[in-house]
C-alpha cells in the first residue's frame, strides 16, 4: 500500500488509520505520547480496547474502533499520490497469542495484504484450526499479495511442543520441590492459561502483583479472587514480570528460603546457538530440553522432572512455552496462506531471519529475483506485488520505521547463525517475544 494510508503497531503519526495488533510493549510505542493518542481512528479488539486505558490514561476513547475477532470494517481513504478515494475492507483475525490479540487481513483497491502481527497456530488447537478457517473465509479465495509474518521463531532448528504439553511439564517441576518457593517469569499481558492451569493442578493460589491482578479482572478472569492474590502469606508461587527472574534476585531469595525460578518462553532456545557469546559474557551456560517424535505437529519432551533443563548454573528452569510460532507452525501457515510474497516483521540490524529463506518455495513469486544492492550497501526486496503498486505499509514492529524485505549482509549472515532468529536486548523486558 501507499504510503500515509495505514499503520499497523506504528504509531507516530501520518497515516489515516492506525491499527493495534496487542497490547505488548513493542507494538505501542509511540501511544504514550505527550497529550494522548490523537492522530486518528485506532482499531483493535474489544479487549485491546478494554486494556489500553488502564496502559495510556490518556488516550482519547472516541478515536477507538474495537473490531471483534472474525468482524470487518470498510475504510474510505484517500490516495495521498493522485487525491483520488480509495476502498478498503479490514478483516480482524484471532492470533491467539495473547488477550485480545488479532491479525489484519487488508483488501481493497490496493491489492490483498495480511499482517499477522505476532501469533501462534498451533498444530491440532481447535482454536488455531477455527482462525484458519476463519481466514480462509475472510479470503474468499483471492490471493495474499504481501504477508507480513511473524519470523521471531523462523528457524528450522526452533520447533516447540503445545503450549498445554508444556504447562503440564511445569507442573511437574513444582510439584518435585514440594518445598520450594516458586517464582515464575511472565510478561504484563499473556501466559493466563498456563497460570490457570498451575492452580487447578495444584489446587493452590498464585501471587501475581497488583497491575497484574487488575489486568486479571479486566480480562474477566478470577473476579471472585479464588485463584490469583497480591498477598505473598497465601501461597508459595508467585508469578513475576519476567526481567525480575536473574540470577542476583534467585541467589538473593534463597538467602531467605529455598527458591526456584521458571522461565516459560521460546527465548532460551534462541540462545541455544550463542554459546560462544555467553561465554565471552562470562554467563553460566544453559542445559536444554531435546524434543523428540511428531504427531500432527505435537511433540513430546524428552527430560527428567526430578532433574529438569536449567535456565542459570542452579535454581532456574528454562521451558519452551512460547506464544510465538515455531518453524512447523509457520511452514503449515505459508503452505494454508501460499502467498505472493512474504515478509518478516521481526526486523533489526542486529539479527533478522528473513522467512523467504526457507518459505521462498511456497511463495507465488518465488522465481523473481528478490536481492537487490540498495544504495546503503545492503539487500532490499524491490519486488512489487502482482498489478499492485510499490511501497510498504507502515508498520511499528521492532526498530524498522518501514516494512522492506532487508536480506542478508554479511554481518547480518554471521549473527543469524548465533541467535536464529529474533533480536534479544538484554536491556529490554522483551514483553513481545516470548
Amino acid at each position: 500500500m501507499e504510503e500515509g494510508l495505514v499503520s499497523v503497531d506504528k504509531f507516530s503519526g501520518g497515516s489515516q488509520a492506525y491499527f493495534l495488533t496487542h497490547l505488548h510493549q513493542d507494538h505501542t510505542r509511540g501511544l504514550g505520547a505527550a497529550g494522548g493518542w490523537c492522530h486518528g481512528p485506532l482499531y483493535c479488539s474489544p479487549t485491546t480496547a478494554r486494556l489500553l486505558p488502564t496502559r495510556f490514561p490518556g488516550i482519547d476513547a472516541s478515536l477507538l474502533r474495537p473490531l471483534a475477532p472474525g468482524a470487518s470494517a470498510s475504510l474510505s481513504l484517500s490516495s495521498p499520490s493522485s487525491d483520488g478515494p480509495l476502498s478498503l475492507r479490514v478483516t480482524a483475525i484471532p492470533a491467539l497469542h495473547c488477550p485480545g490479540s488479532l491479525m489484519y487481513l487488508f483488501r481493497g483497491d490496493l491489492g490483498c495484504m495480511l499482517y499477522t502481527g505476532d501469533f501462534r497456530w498451533e498444530l491440532g488447537c481447535d482454536e488455531a484450526r477455527r482462525a484458519k478457517q476463519a481466514l480462509l473465509d475472510a479470503l474468499d479465495g483471492d490471493t495474499v499479495d504481501t504477508l507480513y509474518l511473524d519470523n521471531t521463531y523462523c528457524h528450522p532448528s526452533l520447533n516447540f511442543p503445545p503450549r498445554p504439553v508444556v504447562a503440564e511439564q511445569m507442573v511437574n517441576i513444582i510439584r518435585a520441590h514440594p518445598d520450594h518457593e516458586v517464582i515464575i517469569g511472565v510478561d504484563t499481558l499473556g501466559k493466563e492459561d498456563l497460570l490457570l492451569h498451575i492452580a487447578t493442578a495444584l489446587q493452590t493460589k498464585i501471587w501475581v502483583w497488583p497491575q497484574r491482578l487488575l489486568t486479571m479482572h479486566l480480562l474477566g478472569i478470577d473476579e471472585s479472587h479464588e485463584i490469583f492474590t497480591t498477598q505473598t502469606s497465601l501461597t508459595r508461587i508467585r508469578a513475576v514480570p519476567r526481567y525480575s527472574v536473574t540470577i542476583e534476585n534467585l541467589e538473593a531469595l534463597n538467602t531467605e528460603c529455598p527458591t526456584i525460578g521458571i522461565m516459560p518462553s521460546g527465548i532460551p532456545w534462541l540462545c541455544r546457538s550463542s554459546e560462544r557469546k555467553a561465554k565471552s559474557n562470562g554467563r553460566a551456560q544453559a542445559k536444554y530440553i531435546r524434543c523428540k517424535g511428531r504427531d500432527e505437529g505435537l511433540m513430546e519432551m524428552d527430560y527428567n522432572p526430578l532433574s529438569p533443563p536449567k535456565l542459570f548454573e542452579k535454581d532456574s528452569y528454562a521451558l519452551p512455552y512460547s506464544e510465538h510460532a515455531c518453524f512447523s507452525e509457520l511452514e503449515d501457515f505459508m503452505q494454508t496462506v501460499k502467498p505472493s510474497t512474504v515478509i518478516g516483521i521481526v526486523s533489526s540490524s542486529f539479527c533478522y531471519v528473513n522467512p523467504r529463506h526457507h518459505f521462498r518455495h511456497l511463495c507465488l513469486d518465488s522465481d523473481v529475483n528478490d536481492e537487490r544492492v540498495d544504495t546503503k550497501g545492503g539487500y532490499t526486496d524491490k519486488c512489487t506485488p502482482k498489478g499492485k503498486q510499490s511501497g510498504s505499509m507502515n508498520s511499528g514492529r521492532k526498530e524498522g520505521p518501514d516494512l522492506h524485505l532487508n536480506l542478508y549482509r554479511s554481518k547480518v549472515k554471521m549473527k543469524r547463525k548465533e541467535c536464529c532468529g529474533a533480536k534479544i536486548d538484554d536491556t529490554e523486558e522483551l514483553n513481545g517475544v516470548a
